[in-house]
């Protein structure tokens, strides 16, 4: 039988339920077990795909091509496991389910009521992606916090899977302990609210996982013990750290892989967490380091930096950078303030190598333009990703080619349109059926020989995922090559232009896929390596 475990946040969001759900799985999965994980989202929207990522953070896409919940990002680079869609739910895509087989007759004619009907959906789910991934472990993360009205039908779903199956669902609350400024004091009294909270939807956690600045002290655990029914080795320190790959690490200080196999009668089949400790070794003593600049706008939040908008190209970056022994320093650059003071752009000449991420519409395009100019002109490492290949292209038809008006249909209607729908994307757009017109998952991409992206990769052929609508004008490609645009990557299915290089620039690669959805801890993506790799040079 397999083994759930449901993993709810108290207090606040945004404390690390995900990383904490990512880390228990790489615990297990070093212990000889299979492991799967799943994203619950609160959200009446269907999937993340249409949320503003300033707000909600990163959109992530499975190989499948399913737009998610940034965490999915952090169960596969923990786990080393593809998730596909079947590990994603929302709100609305159980309402949805709900009411399509409603209308389908499938219920038998019967009413069909939100208790029980949208609880045995979730079930129903659930045990579906556990099943598919053929998982000892399914670890089920609720997204928000326990006191929200909006998970009720959540924790309920998860109340009946455990009377369901007493023996098989263990219960993990992720809960933040504040240390206001005065009295200087680590306070366990929102912890105890939330565990009553968790109990008035007659679920009583096993685990405690306690977020804090600190460590606990012993006197914290004996007074969360006393007052939340849960005993003082349950009780978990989850202080702050520098890295998120060291939670499994202090985890495993506090044998919490084993008291999890013991609530379930399991033991160890093996231990192993060498690499991954090898891994934080190099992270905590890197011998050098390399200084990269994101080109980015997604990222001011009021007078906060929102970092998770980008957070699978940071941890590509950190994964390329820590590979290579180099500790990243990354720096926000804000494209809007380049449209507005063309003299700061040379600020790049700062940073050992720059990035210009995905995103849509206008705000801060002729910006990156200009940091993409910059950087072509004055040989810093770049590397473009999705908008950022599509960008750059533009940028070297108008200052390469001459090609007046050059742009992109996305940002302008009346241009010269380097960068343009197919045709049969533009009949789904005038429906405005946009979810259609994304090429979104994985896609083959057969690579240019005696090209730097063929020797970053070592093959012929390659699948990296997708989140676009606008391609390169396949019209335009010829007076882009004459001019010295090399075209590294094609899909051969669709012919369609997958990668962008320069031959006489150190490193400059643009991608119209997101190698950064791929990259893992000890896995980094070879762009991301030769593009640190790179960097490092380029401070010599």
């Amino acid at each position: 039988m397999k083994k759930y475990i449901f993993v709810v946040g108290g207090v606040m969001s945004g404390v690390g339920k995900g990383v904490a759900a990512a880390s228990m799985g790489k615990i297990l999965k070093s212990k000889g077990f299979s492991v799967t994980a799943i994203k619950i989202d609160p959200y009446i929207n269907v999937d993340a795909g249409t949320m503003n990522p300033t707000e909600h953070g990163e959109v992530f896409v499975t190989e499948d091509g399913d737009e998610c919940d940034q965490d999915v990002g952090n169960y596969e680079r923990f786990l080393d496991e593809n998730i596909y869609s079947d590990n994603y739910m929302t709100t609305g895509r159980i309402y949805q389910t709900v009411i399509n087989r409603e209308r389908n007759l499938e219920y038998g004619g019967r009413c069909v009521e939100v208790v029980p009907d949208i609880p045995n959906e979730v079930i129903s789910r659930i045990k579906k992606a556990g099943k598919k991934a053929k998982a000892d472990f399914v670890l089920i993360e609720i997204g928000g916090t326990v006191g929200e009205y909006q998970n009720l039908l959540f924790l309920e779903a998860a109340r009946m899977m455990k009377l369901q199956h007493p023996k098989d669902v263990l219960f993990v609350l992720v809960s933040y302990l504040p240390i206001p400024h005065f009295p200087g004091e680590m306070k366990t009294k929102p912890t105890q609210y939330a565990v009553r909270s968790l109990n008035s939807a007659g679920i009583q956690p096993d685990i405690i996982l306690a977020r804090s600045m600190v460590a606990l002290d012993e006197l914290r655990k004996r007074k969360i013990a006393v007052n939340c029914n849960v005993t003082p080795g349950d009780i978990i320190s989850a202080p702050d750290v520098e890295s998120i790959y060291e939670i499994p690490v202090n985890f495993e200080q506090e044998n919490l892989g084993n008291k999890i196999l013991k609530k379930f009668d399991l033991h160890s089949r093996k231990k192993d967490l060498k690499d991954w400790k090898n891994f934080v070794k190099i992270i905590k003593n890197p011998k050098k380091t390399v200084k990269v600049g994101i080109v980015g706008k997604y990222f001011e939040t009021g007078s906060f930096t929102l970092m998770d908008s980008y957070i699978s190209v940071i941890e590509a970056i950190k994964h390329a950078a820590y590979s290579l022994d180099a500790k990243p320093e990354i720096t926000w650059l804000s494209a809007e303030k380049y449209e507005k003071d063309a003299g700061a752009v040379a600020e790049l000449k700062k940073y050992d190598g720059v990035i210009v991420p995905g995103g849509f519409g206008n705000r801060g395009v002729e910006g990156k333009i200009k940091a993409i100019k910059f950087c072509r002109e004055h040989k810093i490492p770049f590397l473009g990703l999705c908008f950022g290949l599509q960008l750059s292209v533009i940028e070297f038809a108008r200052n390469v080619c001459g090609i007046e008006n050059a742009n992109s249909t996305e940002l302008s209607k009346d241009c010269t349109p380097v960068i343009d729908f197919m045709q049969e994307q533009k009949a789904l757009l005038a429906e405005k059926n946009y979810g259609g017109t994304m090429r979104l998952g994985a896609y083959d991409c057969k690579l240019k020989p005696m090209t730097k992206t063929f020797s970053a990769y070592g093959k012929p052929n390659i699948s990296e995922r997708h989140r676009h609508r606008y391609e390169v004008n396949n019209e335009f490609r010829e007076i882009l090559e004459k001019n010295g645009l090399i075209i590294s990557g094609i899909n051969p299915q669709k012919n369609l232009v997958e990668i962008i290089e320069l031959p006489d620039h150190p490193f400059f690669i643009g991608t119209q896929f997101h190698p950064e959805f791929k990259s893992r801890p000890l896995k980094p993506h070879p762009l991301f390596k030769e593009f640190v790799r790179a960097a490092i040079k380029n401070q010599k």
